[in-house]
């Protein structure tokens, strides 16, 4: 059994409305998010979405739809009810790829999976990247990563950690040891079991308080498996900026 790679695909986005639909370099950005899991191993991919607009595109270009709910509060709750949709095994593995993500590399959706494949007492998987600088280090939109020594994530928080006390400590700030400063990547593979079981939980109040959700997964006692990505991922398009960003990176005329 192949995992599955599930694209939740919102049009109401506060910062960027319909960004799906946005042309990049002469396609729309789901279709280029589509393309890139498509060269992925994934043995099927599904657009889920709650907007008819979004829908329509979808089946323009041939993929498999999925219409879920509105009222879902978050990518994780519009993937456990696809998975229910499609009466998927406890045990099958999905991959949420954001439909904000137009130059996702394929090999780090393949890592993932097979991270979870591999590592049985995990329940979801993601990846982690070296934070480079002490600005990202300090910045509350970079999350930071804590591990343990099976590679399992004792913490996610948008604080800075582990603190480097020695470094912080004097009046002249210094960063000097890097290599446990980790960034999270928001790409996921989960269990369907595993989903089934977060959306009965009820929010905790560290995952309110630092809004993560991935934190109700270690609040709940499942173990999140975090790798170092195999490949650099370029970031995605949360505002205009970035979507200039990654109209630039792929070199072609502006489209719209």
């Amino acid at each position: 059994m192949g995992f599955m790679v599930v694209i939740p695909a919102r049009y109401d986005s506060a910062r960027l409305p319909g960004k799906p639909l946005l042309a990049i370099a002469g396609k729309p950005m789901l279709q280029r998010v589509w393309e890139q899991a498509s060269m992925s191993s994934a043995a099927r991919i599904v657009i889920a979405t709650d907007d008819q607009r979004i829908a329509t595109l979808a089946q323009s270009f041939g993929a498999e739809l999925c219409m879920t709910r509105k009222d879902h509060a978050s990518g994780t709750d519009r993937l456990q009810e696809v998975a229910v949709q499609l009466a998927l095994p406890s045990d099958q593995i999905l991959v949420n790829v954001q439909g904000d993500e137009p130059l996702i590399p394929p090999q780090v959706i393949d890592q993932v999976a097979q991270n979870l494949e591999n590592n049985s007492d995990a329940g979801v998987a993601t990846l982690i990247e070296p934070i480079e600088s002490l600005e990202d280090f300090l910045n509350p939109n970079v999350v930071k990563v804590a591990r343990d020594y099976r590679n399992f994530a004792l913490n996610f928080s948008r604080a800075p950690m582990p603190w480097p006390r020695d470094d912080f400590g004097a009046a002249e700030k210094h960063f000097s040891n890097r290599s446990l400063a980790v960034r999270h990547i928001g790409l996921y593979a989960y269990k369907v079991g595993t989903l089934n079981q977060f959306v009965g939980w009820p929010r905790c109040d560290i995952e309110h308080l630092e809004r993560l959700e991935q934190l109700r997964f270690i609040y709940n006692g499942v173990n999140i498996h975090v790798d170092m990505a195999a490949c650099t991922v370029p970031p995605g398009v949360d505002t205009d900026a970035d979507l200039q960003r990654v109209r630039a990176m792929i070199d072609t005329p502006l489209t719209h």
